[in-house]
């Protein structure tokens, strides 16, 4: 009201002054008008995106621009554009994540899930952490509508420490992310009655260990995860991208019918150990052979969970009854300690076409443990791979080449 008056008795006196005093005078009562209006807006932006905005800020400044151009047929997301979004504590469960309303319109989402537990006590998974994330940042590349959606399974402390790192990682990222947090203690809770029965054949030790069910996510995901979530990539953090990992979410498309899952052999003589019985019982057979007319096996640090066709396939299912679990094992006098991945190793030995095999490229898996443990002879046949490598897979805390 204050500003009114001021403006009316300011137009009273008009006719008293002589033009340029007029509008000297109305110039000022506008700059008092836009100090008022302007200084007293309020923006509504969370302390996270604050956070990230500056510091990508300060970090631009300080560097020399790379180029960014990109293939022809991708376009060019506005640089440095993050989105931020995170779950209230209640839905974190479900791993669903917001995010603002600004940017452009999305028409996809890509959908990515890693295992972020206890990593606050361990200064070498944090580094595997950052070595995988600015790996994905440098050649991650998707289009202007595109998502990618971190899915952290993970406690509270990893959380915290997964909230602080992540910004400062992807900042030279040039796509959209979302981010979405999911309890592990709710998770396993869910998980152990679906899988209680298939740990005493893959887990480490004796017995069904309530916290080992985490270790079968995978297995049950689509009983886990809300239905509309169709499609999810499951990555170990001892990875280094060498690949736009959008080129990874293309292997769906290559999925024949009946198969529910993509994943990569096994490429050391894992399984030629773990069926030595079977083997011995049946010479004739390829179970534990290597590439590429043997079975070897899978390695499940890289997988593509079709969690719609998962759902859908009545033969997948089924192979997860305790009693078909329990024949199996016995049939492959099968005992194992790698949870998901000697499930799957299994159930692959009698069912191939529920896998989508990937090329050895998108999982190379670096460590030569078996080399030096009675398998020198026929550890190459297993271990070599031909093609392009999209992805290292530095496992038994194997070091990964640098670039």
């Amino acid at each position: 009201m204050g500003i009114l008056r001021i403006l009316v008795s300011t137009m009273g006196r008009i006719s008293t002054f002589r033009s340029y005093q007029f509008v000297l005078l109305l110039a000022a009562a506008l700059a008092v008008v836009a100090f008022y209006y302007f200084g007293s807006e309020r923006h509504d932006f969370s302390s996270t995106t604050k956070r990230i905005k500056q510091t990508q800020a300060s970090h631009n400044t300080n560097r020399n621009d790379a180029d960014l151009s990109l293939d022809t047929k991708l376009l060019q997301p506005e640089e440095g554009k993050v989105v931020e979004a995170r779950g209230e504590e209640e839905d974190n469960d479900k791993g669903w994540a917001r995010r603002s309303d600004s940017g452009p319109k999305v028409t996809q989402y890509y959908h990515a899930l890693m295992m972020f537990t206890k990593v606050d006590k361990s200064r070498g998974l944090q580094e595997k952490f950052r070595v995988a994330m600015l790996s994905m940042a440098k050649h991650g590349l998707f289009l202007d509508e595109e998502v990618l959606v971190f899915h952290f399974v993970s406690d509270a402390a990893s959380r915290e420490l997964c909230e602080r790192m992540l910004p400062e990682l992807l900042i030279d990222a040039t796509f959209q992310y979302e981010v979405g947090f999911h309890d592990v203690a709710v998770l396993t809770q869910k998980l152990f009655p679906i899988v209680e029965a298939m740990q005493k054949h893959f887990s480490a030790g004796s017995g069904a260990y309530y916290s080992d069910a985490i270790f079968f996510l995978s297995v049950a995901m689509h009983h886990i995860m809300p239905q509309d979530l169709q499609r999810i990539v499951q990555l170990d953090l001892d990875v280094k991208y060498r690949s736009n990992i959008r080129e990874l979410f293309l292997q769906f498309e290559r999925f024949p019918p009946g198969a529910v899952i993509g994943i990569a052999r096994e490429m050391q003589p894992v399984y030629r150990h773990t069926f030595w019985q079977y083997r011995k019982e049946n010479p004739q057979s390829h179970v534990g052979d290597p590439p590429p007319d043997g079975l070897p096996g899978f390695n499940s640090g890289v997988m593509l969970l079709n969690l719609q066709a998962m759902r859908t396939s009545a033969l997948y299912n089924q192979l997860l009854e305790p009693s078909n679990v329990a024949q199996l094992a016995d049939q492959y006098h099968f005992r194992g300690h790698l949870g998901d991945q000697d499930f799957f190793t299994m159930i692959g030995m009698e069912h191939p076409g529920l896998f989508y095999e990937l090329a050895c490229g998108w999982n190379r898996q670096l460590c030569t443990w078996w080399r030096e443990h009675g398998y020198g002879d026929v550890f190459q046949l297993y271990y070599h791979c031909e093609g392009p490598v999209h992805i290292y897979h530095g496992n038994c805390n194997t070091p990964i080449p640098d670039d």
